[in-house]
């Protein structure tokens, strides 16, 4: 089910970079960012710039969906959150607009769109988030690798989102194939398919069959893992050996927009240093795109780990003839 979640915090100040004082009032979005952490950064703005946020969460694909099926009479604002190649499909079918401001031109190459359709907004690796006790119930060993969950002790213990319908998921295969070729990475996958509990259609989801122990070992990116460790929750957070992809989500702002002032105070906070600050003043968990940001406490620093890079442009172009071969290949496999 959608739902709607408002952000009516208002204070008096307004903060007037990308918009001057009295244009910027509310701002609607679209958010592929989950709901917990979406809710806590537009409650942020809000505090900062006085402008009223309300939201819809929809997954990635579902997202493009909506805003390809509203082209030319959007009802948000700006697309927030989802991993950078779906914002390169808005970019190419037309449905966003370019932004160029200073807090574009801070960004790093790697994090931007050079024409400012799309800019990154935080960093999030790959990971194995595991129950301890699920998996010490199980009698299974703590996995360490890829190759590790091909084990057959791991049987109906493993859950990880799909990618008909999650940038997650996309995310994960994308890694895969960069590690191993696409054909073998295939094989991986429908081999690894006699483990798999369950397919989310959300990014998030494994977290959650996880923090109850309903699955031992779930594969997403970090900051739901790190979150449950917050908690006092029996996770470990495991970096594969081989390497994980990273997602690097971005915010657009889509054309046709209503409150394109608002977009762009909004674009501009969230890659300036209070947006950027506020991923780990809120409890993000989220890695900062911008090195003088803080980071949460017993978070690896992003550099120490090994990132798999993937062509964001190539993968956007292969998208739909890679989820249709996992349709195919993978999610038909043998249980």
């Amino acid at each position: 089910m959608i739902v709607l979640f408002s952000v009516l915090l208002v204070c008096s100040a307004v903060y007037a970079q990308g918009a001057s004082e009295g244009e910027a009032k509310e701002l609607v979005a679209y958010s592929s960012v989950d709901e917990e952490n979406a809710a806590k950064l537009f409650s942020a703005f809000t505090a900062d710039t006085g402008i009223e946020v309300s939201f819809v969460h929809l997954s990635s694909g579902p997202a493009l969906a909506r805003i390809q099926a509203e082209k030319g009479r959007p009802q948000a604002d700006i697309w927030f959150g989802a991993p950078s190649d779906n914002h390169v499909s808005a970019k190419t079918e037309g449905l966003t607009i370019p932004y160029q401001s200073p807090a574009l031109d801070a960004l790093s190459a790697e994090f931007k769109d050079p024409e400012g359709y799309w800019r990154c907004i935080y960093m999030n690796p790959l990971a194995f988030g595991i129950n301890t006790k699920a998996l010490e119930k199980a009698g299974a060993s703590m996995p360490t690798s890829w190759k590790d969950l091909l084990k057959p002790e791991y049987a109906n213990l493993i859950q990880v989102p799909t990618p008909q319908a999650s940038g997650t998921a996309k995310a994960q295969v994308y890694g895969l194939i960069e590690i191993m070729g696409e054909d073998e990475a295939m094989a991986y996958m429908a081999a690894l398919n006699k483990n798999i509990q369950t397919y989310t259609s959300s990014g998030t989801g494994p977290s959650k069959g996880v923090n109850v122990g309903d699955a031992a070992i779930g594969v997403q990116f970090t900051p739901a893992f790190f979150n449950s460790i917050d908690q006092g929750l029996p996770v470990k957070v495991v970096f594969p050996s081989e390497g994980v992809p990273a997602e690097a989500p971005a915010v657009s702002i889509l054309k046709g927009v209503k409150n394109e002032a608002a977009a762009k105070t909004f674009v501009d906070w969230m890659t300036g240093p209070k947006g950027q600050n506020a991923l780990t003043e809120q409890n993000t968990f989220f890695y900062p795109i911008l090195s003088t940001a803080t980071l949460a406490l017993g978070m690896p620093s992003f550099d120490s780990l090994k990132i798999i890079p993937y062509d964001t442009q190539y993968y956007s172009d292969n998208n739909e003839r890679i989820v249709t071969r996992w349709v195919n290949e993978v999610l038909t496999a043998e249980k």
